[in-house]
C-alpha cells in the first residue's frame, strides 16, 4: 500500500471506531439515565395533559424533593404495573394536612406552613372536600395529582401507610429540561455519521491501494 493509501486506511479505522464508541456510549447513557412516556389521564392537568410526551430522569426516590413530579409503580394499589405520575407534596418526616381556608383560598399545610400550589387545576387544592392530617414516615412520599378533583392519589389510600408511597417505588422524576437528552441524541447521531465517514474512508483507501498496485507485464512468447 502506498503511503497515502496506508494513511487513509489508518484514518478510516480511527474515525470509524470513534464514531462507534460515541454512538453506542451516548445511546447507552441515555437509555440508562432517561426515559419517556405519554400521558394518558387527566390527573395531572393542566400541567400535563393527555397525549403530552414527557421525559423523565431515572433517579431513586431518595433523590426527589417536594414539588417534583415523579413516576412510580404501585401494582398492589392500582392493579396494574404501568407507571403512575403524581407530584411530591410531602417527604419523610413531613406533616401534611388539608386544609386551611376554603374554595380557591384553601391551602394544604406542610409542617404547619401553607403550601403555594400555582400548578393545581383552577386553583382548587382540595378537590374532594376531604380532610387529612398525615405524618409521612421516613422513606416514603405523600403524592397528589395536580387535578385534585380527578386524581386517585395518596388521599384515597389512607389505610395503606396513610396513603404514602415507598421511595423504592419511584422510577423517575419528570424533567422539562430537554438540553441533556437533546445533547445525547445529537452525540449519538454524530457518532453514526462518523462511523459512516470511517466506512467511506476505508473504501477510498481500498480503491487507492488497488490503483497503486503494480501491474504484471504480459509474458512474451518467443518465436
Amino acid at each position: 500500500m502506498s503511503g497515502k493509501g496506508r494513511g487513509l486506511g489508518v484514518t478510516a479505522v480511527i474515525v470509524g471506531l470513534l464514531g462507534v464508541v460515541l454512538a453506542l456510549g451516548s445511546f447507552a447513557y441515555a437509555r440508562q439515565s432517561y426515559g419517556s412516556s405519554t400521558i394518558s389521564s387527566q390527573s395531572m392537568s393542566p400541567t400535563y395533559k393527555p397525549g403530552d410526551r414527557i421525559i423523565y430522569e431515572k433517579v431513586a426516590g431518595g433523590e426527589v424533593h417536594r414539588g417534583d413530579v415523579v413516576l412510580f409503580s404501585a401494582p398492589d394499589r392500582y392493579g396494574f404495573s404501568a407507571n403512575v405520575m403524581q407530584r411530591v407534596v410531602g417527604v419523610g418526616g413531613d406533616r401534611v394536612a388539608c386544609c386551611t381556608g376554603s374554595g380557591t383560598d384553601a391551602r394544604i399545610t406542610v409542617n404547619g406552613k401553607p403550601l403555594a400550589e400555582p400548578y393545581v387545576n383552577q386553583g382548587d387544592v382540595d378537590g374532594l372536600n376531604k380532610t387529612y392530617d398525615v405524618k409521612v414516615p421516613t422513606g416514603r412520599l405523600f403524592l397528589l395529582g395536580d387535578n385534585r378533583a380527578d386524581s386517585q392519589d395518596s388521599r384515597f389510600f389512607a389505610s395503606d401507610h396513610d396513603g404514602t408511597v415507598a421511595e423504592s417505588a419511584v422510577r423517575g422524576r419528570v424533567t422539562d429540561d430537554r438540553k441533556v437528552p437533546l445533547a445525547l441524541g445529537t452525540a449519538a447521531i454524530g457518532g453514526v455519521v462518523l462511523a459512516l465517514v470511517g466506512v467511506g474512508l476505508g473504501i477510498a483507501a481500498f480503491v487507492r491501494r488497488r490503483k497503486a498496485a503494480p501491474v504484471a507485464p504480459w509474458p512474451m512468447r518467443q518465436v
